[in-house]
């Protein structure tokens, strides 16, 4: 008879459990002693950057009643009870967050890449371009060679224009025809930067929250008052940007990215009924954080010396600890993410695309798409800095780009990353059940038609997924960084993508190598956490996006 630690598996015999056991306890104990290591290097880093034991413990006191007490206890509430309230708990607390960094990179693109001015006449040409689209999809529906050429022709005459050409042997004079962009930028009056905000960057986020409410309470008319609604909180800076102390063109940017989406998401959870009580957690965060506030500046309590403060988000580098910051390099991770989101994400979604829709599976072709399928898998395992000498023969040495530039080292990475991109976004189409794409053609629609309407709206969330995470390893790299030439630490923040730049992982590996302690410490582990939270946020994201596609499934 076999004993509890056996059991019989089929007519071989008898088989030990503890052998099972026995692995069981090996993958826990390695993947504690992984866990445990990161979190202790974690412990290090933050204690170096915040340095928690500088504050008063009257400072301590009065945040672990107010704060820490009642936000640790909600969440273990929502953990233990299993339900709905946990998710909105960590959405809502968390969408703030990720707010706050994109209405950063946007303050940063309208500070050093691009003027508010350029951003509005850029956002009028593409509404142009999209309503001739549009217009010529209602009148010519059947027409695709026609759209197919205007999709090419009109953005460039929209938005470049077009080149300087010669008709001297008609009328003896050249001519030019100047795009939309030039010629809003051209006209004498132009709305106050405020209003050209509210005009190219909220009234598309109130269209999408218009229809959002539509469709979620099934009322045209509900839509209408949420987009109404959106675009009157953003003209409610124009009076209360100055007081606040951010003006009114960030009261627009941070309203936009922030106060927004946290209104949109809590209105779908009031409508359907479902987790209200999670929104009790960042309402705990505010009021608790508030009240500690005003209670230690009434007190006079004192909080942690840190090195991680605004001041070192915001300054440039310097050869002083003290007055040393991260924000010439924080603008260069902004420009790089700029450059292979627009280089990557097109190339690697169009080639899954092709791969898995369009790519013959037999034949001589057939053949050729699975040498090319092995390639793409063994490329993702390439080591980084093979990436490097990459960008500098092919980028740097065969195309003259200028060394160490932004342009150059967001090419290398868009490459490193472009391997993962091609394969999660494969994953993500391949998951798309067969039967609906049989439906589609059942109902006449062509091939396009149906990867256009029916596989990617359902893969875009998996292919978002693959993406964010593939993005958070590439603002990390530093190997291809070093080998293109990126600078080690610059004095200004870069203005075009073709300067000479650095980045965040690059600046915090050339602190490493300082002689005063206060670098190799202090302002090495406030760069350290800074990269973090921007790959934790992003990480988190896509966790976020990944579950809640799950669930529809």
């Amino acid at each position: 008879m076999a004993t509890s630690d056996s059991s019989w598996y089929g007519t071989g015999g008898r088989v030990s459990r503890r052998i099972g056991r026995l692995f069981e306890l090996a993958t826990l104990t390695a993947t504690s002693v992984g866990i445990l290591s990161v979190f202790v290097l974690l412990i290090y880093v933050t204690n170096d950057a915040f340095r928690p034991l500088s504050a008063d413990p009257m400072w301590y006191a009065v945040f672990a009643v107010t704060l820490v007490a009642p936000v640790v206890t909600l969440a273990a509430y929502y953990y233990r009870s299993d339900s709905p309230n946990g998710e909105v708990a960590y959405v809502t607390t968390g969408l703030p967050v990720v707010g706050v960094l994109v209405a950063g990179g946007l303050f940063v693109l309208f500070v050093e890449i691009m003027p508010i001015k350029e951003w509005f006449a850029l956002g009028l040409s593409v509404a142009a371009v999209g309503a001739v689209l549009y217009g010529h999809t209602r009148v010519r529906p059947q027409a695709i060679i026609e759209r197919t050429l205007l999709g090419i022709l009109v953005p460039i005459v929209a938005i470049f224009g077009a080149p300087p050409v010669s008709v001297a042997r008609l009328v003896g004079l050249p001519i030019r025809v100047v795009s939309l962009r030039e010629f809003v930028l051209q006209l004498p009056y132009l709305p106050l930067p405020p209003l050209q905000l509210t005009t190219t960057l909220t009234l598309p986020a109130a269209a999408v929250a218009g229809w959002w409410v539509w469709k979620g309470r099934e009322s045209r008319r509900d839509g209408l008052v949420a987009g109404g609604l959106v675009v009157a909180g953003a003209l409610v800076g124009l009076v209360a940007g100055e007081p606040l102390g951010i003006g009114a063109d960030g009261w627009v940017i941070i309203y936009t990215m922030t106060v927004v989406p946290v209104a949109v998401y809590t209105e779908g959870v009031f409508r359907r009924g479902e987790g209200v009580a999670g929104l009790l957690l960042p309402v705990t965060l505010l009021v608790g954080g508030a009240l500690g506030g005003f209670l230690v500046g009434q007190l006079g309590a004192s909080g942690p010396e840190t090195w991680l403060d605004w001041e070192f988000l915001t300054s440039m580098t310097t050869r002083s600890a003290e007055t040393a910051g991260i924000y010439p390099a924080l603008v260069g991770s902004v420009m790089l993410l700029i450059v292979i989101v627009v280089t990557t994400f097109p190339v690697g979604v169009g080639a899954a695309v092709y791969l898995e829709e369009y790519a013959p599976s037999s034949g001589p072709v057939g053949k050729l798409v699975t040498l090319i399928e092995i390639n793409i898998a063994n490329l993702a395992g390439v080591p980084s800095v093979v990436y490097g000498l990459l960008g500098l023969a092919v980028f740097i040495r065969f195309f003259q780009m200028p060394s160490g530039s932004i342009i150059v080292g967001g090419l290398a990475i868009g490459l490193l990353i472009l391997p993962i991109v091609i394969i999660s976004a494969q994953e993500a189409i391949r998951a798309v059940p067969d039967s609906q794409r049989q439906a589609s053609y059942g109902m006449g629609a062509t091939q396009w038609q149906t990867t256009r309407n029916v596989v990617l709206p359902e893969a875009l969330p998996g292919i978002m997924t693959g993406t964010i995470l593939a993005l958070g390893r590439a603002i990390g790299e530093t190997a291809p960084l070093l080998l293109i030439g990126m600078a080690a630490s610059v004095r200004e923040a870069p203005n075009s993508f073709f300067d000479k730049s650095s980045a965040m992982p690059r600046q915090v590996f050339s602190w490493a190598f300082e002689i005063e302690p206060a670098f190799r410490y202090g302002v090495l582990a406030a760069g350290v956490v800074t990269l973090l939270v921007v790959l934790l946020v992003m990480n988190a994201s896509a966790i976020v996006i990944r579950n809640k596609y799950q669930r529809d499934q």
